[in-house]
């Protein structure tokens, strides 16, 4: 796969993460690309509507042992020997990248999550997995940095499973965890049939002050000194983040309102970060 392929598959997703890396300097821009499209693919993988969830299993395991292959430029796809190259370049650990597989792995057996410390692993290997790998690619001097794109990675995963609950649903999946719909009253069945009460809305409030929470911890982690070279994450923060008030603005009702952003306001929150960050830091 050429560099092209992969920025295809970048632009291809419409995803907030691709507007947000799209400003970097050309030889970052280039490694977040590969890696990108390594989470898009593994995700795909995942995601697929054929195939069953053996088939699956299996097509990630081949995955990770191409990408095993990698590490010396012996993978069977030109992706993972592009990524191998790009982790020797940036010296990125890849812990994070056998984490995010166990994360896909976690979608093909759990249709259900107890508790948010359940949650919070797959959150924890889905995205702040991506979020650690990224930030070996902008540079940072602190540890605390490290904090930053865990915390951060767990707000936009929630975020994501605030906008997503209706969709998810339908493919028989519940983020949320099981105890907290028990605690403010709001079924399963309520849930899978899209029924907006005001239990939902207590739920649905309780679950956006915990992504803030994980906002503000990221924020509060991320050293001064650092801060100049986090402006790409720092855009998708202010993305989600808009996404979260957009739900506050429509009362909490994900089953009936769109809550999403448009490619436009995903390019001007980037391009604002992008000149904010340019002239202070």
């Amino acid at each position: 796969m050429s560099l092209q392929q992969a920025k295809a598959i970048s632009k291809k997703s419409n995803s907030s993460f691709y507007y947000a890396f799209n400003l970097l300097p050309p030889p970052k821009r280039d490694a977040m690309t590969t890696v990108y499209a390594f989470c898009r693919e593994t995700d795909d993988i995942v995601d697929e509507e054929t195939g069953t969830l053996e088939e699956k299993g299996n097509s990630l395991s081949m995955w990770r042992h191409e990408f095993e292959n990698a590490f010396e430029g012996k993978s069977a796809y030109s992706l993972l020997n592009r990524l191998g190259m790009t982790i020797k370049q940036f010296n990125i650990p890849v812990e994070p990248f056998f984490d995010l597989i166990k994360g896909m792995e976690m979608d093909l057996s759990i249709r259900r999550y107890d508790t948010f410390e359940q949650l919070r692993l797959y959150c924890y290997r889905v995205a702040s997995t991506v979020g650690l790998m990224c930030i070996e690619i902008f540079g940072y001097k602190h540890r605390s940095t490290v904090e930053f794109a865990e915390n951060l990675g767990i707000a936009l995963q929630l975020t994501n499973i605030l906008r997503d609950i209706k969709k998810d649903a339908e493919k028989d999946r519940i983020y949320l965890p099981l105890e907290d719909l028990q605690r403010f009253g709001y079924t399963e069945d309520e849930l899978m049939n899209s029924i907006y009460n005001d239990n939902f809305i207590r739920l649905m409030e309780f679950q956006v002050a915990r992504a803030v929470d994980y906002f503000n911890k990221a924020t509060r982690s991320l050293d001064l000194e650092d801060k100049g070279n986090m402006f790409a994450a720092r855009a998708m923060q202010h993305i989600y983040f808009r996404i979260l008030k957009n739900i506050i603005k429509e009362k909490y009702d994900i089953y009936n309102r769109d809550v999403n952003i448009s490619k436009v306001q995903k390019v001007g929150i980037s391009l604002g970060v992008w000149a904010k960050y340019s002239l202070v830091y």
